[in-house]
């Protein structure tokens, strides 16, 4: 890849991320009335986040078994009403554990 193509992917990724993000507060005036829509907008991070943190949960581990271990562990212990430092450090402790004890 030369230094001229190098520059206008550069340019293009910057205009792209930017133009998702300006072109909704151009073209959307005022408060989204639409029940559905707003919902839907309120769990997007959410969604999002879960999307990318869910597959490197089982595949950071040696062993998928210890990811999926933690995952459900991490899960009661929020169910729990744990904080979130607690119930990383609990989830790590268990993979931990289990890939200790498997390997």
């Amino acid at each position: 890849m030369t230094k001229h193509e190098m520059i206008v992917c550069i340019l293009l990724a910057i205009v792209t991320t930017n133009l998702i993000r300006i072109l909704p507060m151009v073209l959307i005036k005022g408060r989204i009335q639409n029940v559905f829509l707003r919902s839907f907008l309120y769990y997007v991070p959410y969604v999002t986040l879960a999307v990318m943190t869910f597959p490197a949960i089982v595949e950071s581990t040696m062993s998928p078994y210890a990811g999926i271990a933690a995952l459900l562990i991490g899960l009661v212990a929020a169910w729990r009403r744990l904080g979130l430092f607690p119930v990383a450090c609990i989830c790590c402790a268990v993979a931990y554990l289990i890939d200790a004890w498997l390997a």
